[in-house]
């Protein structure tokens, strides 16, 4: 941040010295010290919770899209004329089911009907 070398801490040091004497120059210098620790202990505290609640956004923004998806997928069921919402159909055993072997045929399976494997079984 600051370009700050070692003359221009000695010179920083001599006026000190000079304005200060050598009776309070160390009181301050552990002073500025501290107040400098807490400045840069300050500033890391900071940094360290913008990092981490932008890497927060960066988590929450694909969860708040997957969020806004689902609503509406949601609606578009919603907005279905044989969807029923909080309710299911219910199956009755008179109505005609599609035969699980042909799945083109629309009318109920035939129990009276025998195939020709069955017939052929004379023994």
């Amino acid at each position: 941040m600051f370009d700050v070398g070692f003359a221009e801490i000695f010179l920083l040091a001599l006026i000190g010295l000079l304005v200060l004497g050598p009776e309070r120059l160390p009181g301050v210098a552990r002073t500025i010290g501290g107040y400098v620790r807490k400045a840069r202990s300050s500033w890391i505290s900071l940094r360290n919770t913008i990092e981490s609640e932008l890497a927060e956004a960066d988590i929450s923004a694909p969860i708040k899209q997957t969020s806004e998806e689902l609503k509406k997928i949601g609606k578009d069921l919603a907005d279905m004329p044989d969807f029923i919402a909080g309710k299911q159909r219910a199956i009755t055993p008179d109505a005609p089911q599609p035969d699980k072997a042909d799945p083109g045929s629309d009318s109920p399976p035939n129990p009276a009907q025998k195939t020709s494997s069955n017939t052929d079984k004379d023994d």
